[in-house]
Protein backbone atom coordinates (compact mmCIF):
# COMPACT_ATOMS: atom_id res chain seq x y z
CA UNK A 1 0.00 0.00 0.00
CA UNK A 2 1.05 3.60 -0.59
CA UNK A 3 2.87 4.88 2.52
CA UNK A 4 0.67 7.95 2.88
CA UNK A 5 -2.55 5.95 2.59
CA UNK A 6 -1.20 3.46 5.10
CA UNK A 7 -0.61 6.24 7.63
CA UNK A 8 -4.11 7.63 7.03
CA UNK A 9 -5.70 4.20 7.37
CA UNK A 10 -3.81 3.67 10.63
CA UNK A 11 -5.48 6.78 12.04
CA UNK A 12 -2.20 8.71 12.38
CA UNK A 13 -2.18 12.48 12.86
CA UNK A 14 0.58 13.80 10.59
CA UNK A 15 2.59 17.01 10.89
CA UNK A 16 3.35 18.79 7.62
CA UNK A 17 6.08 21.37 7.07
CA UNK A 18 6.04 25.18 7.15
CA UNK A 19 6.56 27.97 4.63
CA UNK A 20 9.07 28.06 1.80
CA UNK A 21 9.11 31.65 0.49
CA UNK A 22 9.12 33.54 3.79
CA UNK A 23 11.80 31.24 5.22
CA UNK A 24 14.01 31.67 2.15
CA UNK A 25 13.76 35.43 2.69
CA UNK A 26 14.82 34.98 6.31
CA UNK A 27 17.75 32.88 5.08
CA UNK A 28 19.06 35.87 3.13
CA UNK A 29 17.41 35.80 -0.30
CA UNK A 30 16.48 39.35 -1.29
CA UNK A 31 14.24 40.96 -3.88
CA UNK A 32 12.13 39.05 -6.35
CA UNK A 33 13.22 35.47 -6.89
CA UNK A 34 11.70 32.34 -8.41
CA UNK A 35 11.93 29.59 -5.78
CA UNK A 36 11.96 26.86 -8.43
CA UNK A 37 15.15 28.34 -9.93
CA UNK A 38 16.90 27.57 -6.64
CA UNK A 39 16.37 23.86 -7.24
CA UNK A 40 19.15 24.03 -9.84
CA UNK A 41 20.98 27.20 -8.77
CA UNK A 42 21.18 26.86 -4.97
CA UNK A 43 19.96 23.39 -4.00
CA UNK A 44 21.90 23.54 -0.75
CA UNK A 45 19.68 26.31 0.65
CA UNK A 46 16.51 24.33 -0.11
CA UNK A 47 18.00 21.15 1.35
CA UNK A 48 18.94 23.03 4.54
CA UNK A 49 15.38 24.35 4.98
CA UNK A 50 13.78 20.98 4.27
CA UNK A 51 16.12 19.26 6.73
CA UNK A 52 15.21 21.84 9.37
CA UNK A 53 11.54 20.96 8.91
CA UNK A 54 12.33 17.26 9.27
CA UNK A 55 14.35 17.93 12.42
CA UNK A 56 11.46 20.04 13.76
CA UNK A 57 9.11 17.06 13.51
CA UNK A 58 7.50 17.17 10.06
CA UNK A 59 6.06 13.87 8.91
CA UNK A 60 5.43 15.33 5.44
CA UNK A 61 7.61 17.79 3.54
CA UNK A 62 6.59 19.43 0.28
CA UNK A 63 8.78 19.79 -2.77
CA UNK A 64 9.81 23.28 -3.87
CA UNK A 65 7.60 23.04 -6.96
CA UNK A 66 4.64 25.28 -6.13
CA UNK A 67 5.21 27.16 -9.40
CA UNK A 68 6.47 24.15 -11.31
CA UNK A 69 3.86 23.90 -14.07
CA UNK A 70 5.11 24.62 -17.56
CA UNK A 71 2.69 27.56 -17.70
CA UNK A 72 4.01 29.21 -14.54
CA UNK A 73 7.65 28.46 -15.30
CA UNK A 74 7.45 30.77 -18.29
CA UNK A 75 8.68 33.34 -15.74
CA UNK A 76 11.73 31.19 -14.94
CA UNK A 77 15.09 31.08 -16.68
CA UNK A 78 14.56 27.31 -16.68
CA UNK A 79 11.29 27.47 -18.60
CA UNK A 80 12.52 24.71 -20.93
CA UNK A 81 13.54 22.46 -18.02
CA UNK A 82 10.31 22.13 -16.07
CA UNK A 83 10.51 18.33 -15.85
CA UNK A 84 14.11 18.44 -14.69
CA UNK A 85 13.31 21.05 -12.03
CA UNK A 86 10.40 19.00 -10.67
CA UNK A 87 12.36 15.74 -10.56
CA UNK A 88 15.39 17.42 -8.98
CA UNK A 89 13.13 19.01 -6.34
CA UNK A 90 11.85 15.56 -5.42
CA UNK A 91 15.42 14.32 -5.14
CA UNK A 92 16.28 17.13 -2.73
CA UNK A 93 13.19 16.51 -0.60
CA UNK A 94 13.91 12.78 -0.55
CA UNK A 95 17.43 13.48 0.69
CA UNK A 96 16.08 15.64 3.50
CA UNK A 97 13.40 13.08 4.36
CA UNK A 98 15.98 10.33 4.73
CA UNK A 99 17.29 12.02 7.88
CA UNK A 100 14.36 10.54 9.81
CA UNK A 101 12.45 7.32 9.33
CA UNK A 102 9.02 7.40 7.67
CA UNK A 103 9.04 11.04 6.52
CA UNK A 104 6.85 11.39 3.43
CA UNK A 105 7.48 13.61 0.40
CA UNK A 106 4.54 15.45 -1.16
CA UNK A 107 4.69 16.94 -4.63
CA UNK A 108 3.50 20.55 -4.45
CA UNK A 109 1.31 21.76 -7.33
CA UNK A 110 0.19 25.39 -7.16
CA UNK A 111 -1.95 27.60 -9.41
CA UNK A 112 -0.73 28.64 -12.86
CA UNK A 113 -1.00 32.34 -12.02
CA UNK A 114 -3.63 32.83 -14.73
CA UNK A 115 -7.41 32.96 -14.59
CA UNK A 116 -9.43 30.49 -16.60
CA UNK A 117 -11.85 31.62 -19.29
CA UNK A 118 -14.14 33.57 -19.25
CA UNK A 119 -12.31 35.55 -16.53
CA UNK A 120 -8.85 35.22 -18.09
CA UNK A 121 -6.94 33.76 -21.02
CA UNK A 122 -6.38 30.21 -19.75
CA UNK A 123 -8.17 27.41 -21.61
CA UNK A 124 -9.24 24.33 -19.61
CA UNK A 125 -7.38 21.86 -21.85
CA UNK A 126 -4.23 24.00 -21.70
CA UNK A 127 -4.37 24.08 -17.90
CA UNK A 128 -5.07 20.35 -17.62
CA UNK A 129 -2.15 19.49 -19.89
CA UNK A 130 0.23 21.70 -17.91
CA UNK A 131 -0.83 20.19 -14.59
CA UNK A 132 -0.57 16.69 -16.04
CA UNK A 133 3.00 17.36 -17.14
CA UNK A 134 4.03 18.52 -13.69
CA UNK A 135 2.23 15.68 -11.91
CA UNK A 136 3.95 13.09 -14.13
CA UNK A 137 7.38 14.57 -13.43
CA UNK A 138 6.71 14.57 -9.68
CA UNK A 139 5.37 11.03 -9.76
CA UNK A 140 8.31 9.83 -11.85
CA UNK A 141 10.61 11.55 -9.36
CA UNK A 142 9.19 9.42 -6.55
CA UNK A 143 6.80 11.48 -4.39
CA UNK A 144 4.44 9.67 -1.99
CA UNK A 145 1.48 11.93 -2.72
CA UNK A 146 0.48 15.06 -4.63
CA UNK A 147 -0.80 18.24 -2.99
CA UNK A 148 -2.79 20.61 -5.19
CA UNK A 149 -2.54 23.69 -2.99
CA UNK A 150 -3.46 27.36 -2.56
CA UNK A 151 -6.33 27.04 -5.03
CA UNK A 152 -9.10 29.62 -5.13
CA UNK A 153 -11.24 28.61 -8.13
CA UNK A 154 -13.05 25.33 -8.72
CA UNK A 155 -12.33 25.28 -12.46
CA UNK A 156 -8.53 25.49 -12.07
CA UNK A 157 -8.41 23.06 -9.15
CA UNK A 158 -10.49 20.60 -11.16
CA UNK A 159 -8.16 20.97 -14.15
CA UNK A 160 -5.24 20.25 -11.80
CA UNK A 161 -6.95 17.21 -10.28
CA UNK A 162 -8.03 15.76 -13.63
CA UNK A 163 -4.62 16.44 -15.14
CA UNK A 164 -2.84 14.72 -12.27
CA UNK A 165 -5.21 11.78 -12.21
CA UNK A 166 -4.72 11.24 -15.94
CA UNK A 167 -1.03 10.41 -15.43
CA UNK A 168 -0.76 8.85 -11.95
CA UNK A 169 -2.77 6.94 -9.37
CA UNK A 170 -0.91 8.55 -6.44
CA UNK A 171 -3.14 9.86 -3.62
CA UNK A 172 -4.11 13.50 -4.13
CA UNK A 173 -4.75 16.20 -1.52
CA UNK A 174 -6.73 19.26 -2.65
CA UNK A 175 -6.17 22.41 -0.57
CA UNK A 176 -7.85 25.79 -1.11
CA UNK A 177 -6.82 29.22 0.18
CA UNK A 178 -9.59 31.16 1.92
CA UNK A 179 -8.30 34.71 1.82
CA UNK A 180 -11.77 36.21 2.42
CA UNK A 181 -12.26 34.68 5.84
CA UNK A 182 -14.16 31.50 5.03
CA UNK A 183 -14.43 32.18 1.29
CA UNK A 184 -11.84 32.27 -1.48
CA UNK A 185 -11.25 35.34 -3.65
CA UNK A 186 -13.67 33.75 -6.15
CA UNK A 187 -16.32 33.22 -3.48
CA UNK A 188 -15.85 29.45 -3.17
CA UNK A 189 -17.11 27.88 0.07
CA UNK A 190 -15.47 25.03 2.03
CA UNK A 191 -18.64 22.95 1.77
CA UNK A 192 -18.52 23.10 -2.04
CA UNK A 193 -14.83 22.17 -2.08
CA UNK A 194 -15.02 19.09 0.13
CA UNK A 195 -18.11 17.70 -1.55
CA UNK A 196 -16.70 18.15 -5.06
CA UNK A 197 -13.23 16.73 -4.49
CA UNK A 198 -14.37 13.89 -2.27
CA UNK A 199 -16.62 12.85 -5.15
CA UNK A 200 -13.77 13.19 -7.67
CA UNK A 201 -11.54 10.95 -5.56
CA UNK A 202 -9.28 13.17 -3.46
CA UNK A 203 -8.15 11.31 -0.33
CA UNK A 204 -7.84 14.50 1.74
CA UNK A 205 -9.30 17.99 1.32
CA UNK A 206 -8.15 21.06 3.18
CA UNK A 207 -6.92 24.61 3.36
CA UNK A 208 -3.63 26.45 3.46
CA UNK A 209 -2.48 30.06 3.61
CA UNK A 210 -5.56 32.31 4.10
CA UNK A 211 -5.77 34.81 6.93
CA UNK A 212 -5.90 34.18 10.69
CA UNK A 213 -5.69 31.03 12.79
CA UNK A 214 -9.27 31.64 13.88
CA UNK A 215 -10.54 31.75 10.31
CA UNK A 216 -8.68 28.54 9.46
CA UNK A 217 -10.39 26.88 12.40
CA UNK A 218 -13.78 27.99 11.02
CA UNK A 219 -12.89 26.59 7.59
CA UNK A 220 -11.92 23.23 9.12
CA UNK A 221 -15.18 23.18 11.09
CA UNK A 222 -17.19 23.86 7.91
CA UNK A 223 -15.38 21.06 6.08
CA UNK A 224 -16.06 18.66 8.95
CA UNK A 225 -19.73 19.60 9.18
CA UNK A 226 -20.20 19.02 5.44
CA UNK A 227 -18.46 15.61 5.35
CA UNK A 228 -18.07 14.17 8.87
CA UNK A 229 -15.06 11.88 9.22
CA UNK A 230 -13.40 12.82 5.93
CA UNK A 231 -9.66 13.59 6.39
CA UNK A 232 -8.80 17.30 6.46
CA UNK A 233 -5.50 19.10 5.73
CA UNK A 234 -4.87 22.37 7.64
CA UNK A 235 -1.82 24.60 7.04
CA UNK A 236 -2.60 28.15 8.22
CA UNK A 237 -0.33 31.15 8.01
CA UNK A 238 1.36 32.23 11.22
CA UNK A 239 -1.30 34.92 11.46
CA UNK A 240 -1.54 38.09 9.42
CA UNK A 241 1.79 39.86 8.85
CA UNK A 242 2.65 43.40 9.82
CA UNK A 243 5.25 45.37 7.93
CA UNK A 244 8.47 46.73 9.40
CA UNK A 245 9.96 48.61 6.49
CA UNK A 246 10.01 46.06 3.69
CA UNK A 247 9.98 43.06 6.04
CA UNK A 248 6.87 41.04 6.88
CA UNK A 249 6.67 40.17 10.58
CA UNK A 250 4.46 37.30 11.78
CA UNK A 251 3.63 37.55 15.48
CA UNK A 252 1.95 34.20 16.10
CA UNK A 253 4.12 32.08 18.40
CA UNK A 254 4.99 28.38 18.00
CA UNK A 255 2.84 27.64 21.05
CA UNK A 256 -0.15 29.41 19.50
CA UNK A 257 0.33 27.44 16.27
CA UNK A 258 0.40 24.24 18.31
CA UNK A 259 -2.76 25.13 20.23
CA UNK A 260 -4.57 25.97 17.00
CA UNK A 261 -3.42 22.70 15.44
CA UNK A 262 -4.95 20.80 18.36
CA UNK A 263 -8.27 22.60 17.87
CA UNK A 264 -8.18 21.71 14.18
CA UNK A 265 -7.43 18.08 15.03
CA UNK A 266 -10.38 18.07 17.42
CA UNK A 267 -12.55 19.31 14.53
CA UNK A 268 -11.34 16.62 12.13
CA UNK A 269 -7.93 17.62 10.73
CA UNK A 270 -5.60 14.69 10.09
CA UNK A 271 -2.65 16.67 8.70
CA UNK A 272 -1.56 19.93 10.36
CA UNK A 273 1.27 22.30 9.52
CA UNK A 274 1.94 25.91 8.61
CA UNK A 275 2.05 28.20 5.60
CA UNK A 276 3.37 31.77 5.19
CA UNK A 277 5.45 32.93 8.14
CA UNK A 278 5.70 29.43 9.60
CA UNK A 279 9.29 28.68 10.57
CA UNK A 280 10.84 25.39 11.68
CA UNK A 281 10.22 26.66 15.23
CA UNK A 282 6.49 26.93 14.45
CA UNK A 283 6.54 23.39 13.06
CA UNK A 284 8.26 22.21 16.25
CA UNK A 285 5.52 23.89 18.25
CA UNK A 286 2.90 22.00 16.24
CA UNK A 287 4.79 18.69 16.47
CA UNK A 288 5.23 19.04 20.23
CA UNK A 289 1.52 19.77 20.68
CA UNK A 290 0.53 16.80 18.53
CA UNK A 291 2.84 14.39 20.34
CA UNK A 292 1.78 15.54 23.81
CA UNK A 293 -1.99 15.51 23.20
CA UNK A 294 -4.08 13.11 25.27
Amino acid sequence: MNRFLERLNNGDILVADGATGTNLQKMGLKGKFVPEDLVLDQPEILLKLEMEFVEAGSDIILTCTFGGTQLRMKESKYADKADEVNKRAVELARKAASARRDVLVAGSIGPTGQLMKPYGPLLPDEAKASFAGQAKALADGGVDLLVIETMFALDEATAAFEGARSVTDLPIVVSFSYDRGVRTMMGVKPTDVIKKYKELGAVVVGANCGTTLENMEKVVQEYAAAEPGFPIWAKPNAGLPRMEGTTSIYDVTPEQMGDSALRNIASGARIVGGCCGSTPEHVAGIANAVKSRK
